[in-house]
């Protein structure tokens, strides 16, 4: 199968959310009781339950790292947690990413981030990190977060693909891979952490890395 467009969620998949979250929350509150994946599972819950109506990423972010605090015993002021929202564009990219997008792109697939964040963040941290893409569609523009499927219908539209012409690469069973099942646009889970497959999930591709799915798209580029 040939693929045009290749489409990608950006924090956990290109951007090391687990390592800018856990980052910036040390910054702040010194030594916490967890670390990596705990920490990460109750950071994802609580920022799922946030997203469940639409609010400005920013404020999603405030009141998620509030909430984790909290839950942690811990007590974050409210400015910081506010700088705690203003950093994502300083979180670190996958030492894979960039190499990726750029090989990508010579083989010819067109390049699109749809990210649950503001405009902001986002153009921020495509700035700072040389991310090479064609186009982006963030949850400010279509006022909903992933797994709705807003941003793969705001994408078909500006760019006019079919379902058959698309890959969807990304980290988050949840956010990413579940909605484009059910949309029936193929997938590609990138599976950093090595998680179990949940059932039912059924991700044409499933690999450890973008450098290791490089491998596979080379035999697909249009």
């Amino acid at each position: 199968m040939k693929y045009r467009y290749l489409t990608f969620d950006c924090y956990g998949t290109l951007i090391d959310w687990r390592t800018g979250i856990e980052q910036e929350i040390r910054g702040v509150l010194g030594d916490i009781p967890v670390r990596g994946r705990e920490l990460l599972a109750k950071y994802a819950e609580a920022e799922a339950a946030e997203e469940r109506t639409y609010k400005k990423y920013s404020e999603v972010l405030r009141r998620t790292v509030l909430a984790v605090s909290g839950e942690l015993g811990m007590k974050m002021s409210n400015e910081a947690a506010i700088r705690f929202a203003a950093s994502v564009p300083r979180w670190p990219a996958f030492s894979d990413t960039g190499r990726f997008l750029r090989d990508m792109g010579s083989l010819g697939f067109k390049r699109y981030i749809l990210s649950n964040v503001d405009n902001d963040l986002l153009e921020e941290t495509i700035k700072r990190n040389g991310l090479q893409v064609e186009g982006t569609v963030t949850a400010e523009e279509v006022g909903s977060y992933k797994p709705r499927p807003g941003h793969w219908t705001r994408f078909m539209q500006r760019s006019g693909a079919r379902e058959e012409d698309v890959l969807h690469i990304a980290q988050s069973v949840y956010h990413d891979i579940v909605p484009t099942q059910e949309l029936g646009i193929s997938s590609a889970w990138v599976n950093r952490y090595g998680e179990p497959m949940p059932r039912g999930v059924c991700p044409l591709y499933v690999t450890d890395s973008l450098a290791h799915l490089a491998e596979v798209l080379n035999e697909l580029a249009p």
